[in-house]
């Protein structure tokens, strides 16, 4: 009698807590992901080699050789997708980590949705923002220069990304192993930037101290109000939803 109860009413399962590694539009992103660098090493694998080489080996002036009218300029926009996505998908993870419940308070989609549009915004207003400070203060012919380098370590990223995202979202890594990782990598972008501003733009001693100065205004202070901005909203999203 009381095991025709017991099936009856059922047995009260154990919840399984949200994983990324089992999200379907996270591993979607991340296919999405893969394809888009498969096509463009495959479309434009000459451009970047010499994007990059332009980067390391610091060339003197503008080439008209060295613009996007080399390649297709949709293959530049989806390099530029890829590394936001990939941007985005790892904030979720480690966000996922730091608040367990966001994924029942707010749609995966959409919080995903909400992240690739912050990097997508982010990215574009640092872009703005080095073209309008090169304008003030630097000359044409290195502002170009600056803001080239930028849009093209933005191009590469992607692919330096994509490994390390995949590692970290499908081995489960730990909360404080995700947050090594991504210090760890925007380090290196930030070291690359300052090689790029002693190259350009550091001729004096003078010079060095306006370095200090501009690191302090546009590279560490956005990345501060970013996140800063993160946790502000994922509480919004928590609390109100």
């Amino acid at each position: 009698m009381m095991l025709v109860s017991l099936l009856t009413s059922g047995i009260p399962g154990i919840e399984i807590p949200y994983t990324p590694q089992a999200d379907n539009y996270v591993a979607a992103l991340l296919l999405l992901c893969f394809l888009i660098s498969a096509f463009t090493l495959a479309h434009c694998q000459k451009y970047l080699l010499l994007q990059l080489r332009w980067f390391v080996f610091h060339k003197e002036r503008i080439s008209i050789f060295a613009s996007s009218t080399m390649v297709d300029v949709r293959y530049l926009m989806l390099l530029f997708l890829q590394t936001c996505i990939l941007v985005s998908t790892y904030a979720f993870a480690v966000s996922t980590d730091l608040f367990p419940t966001l994924p029942d308070s707010y749609p995966v989609y959409l919080t995903l949705g909400l992240y690739l549009v912050g990097s997508i915004l982010y990215f574009t207003f640092k872009w703005l923002l080095y073209s309008f400070v090169g304008w003030m203060f630097f000359d044409k012919n290195r502002t170009s220069m600056w803001v080239d380098s930028y849009q093209s370590l933005i191009y590469l990223s992607g692919f330096v990304l994509f490994p390390f995202v995949l590692l970290s979202i499908y081995f489960d890594f730990q909360f404080k192993t995700l947050v090594i990782i991504g210090l760890l990598l925007l380090a290196i972008a930030k070291t690359l930037m300052f090689y790029k501003w002693i190259k350009l733009f550091s001729n004096t001693l003078s010079d060095f101290f306006l370095l200090i100065l501009y690191f302090c205004a546009l590279e560490i202070v956005p990345c501060l109000i970013v996140y800063s901005g993160l946790i502000k909203v994922n509480d919004l999203l928590i609390i109100n939803l």
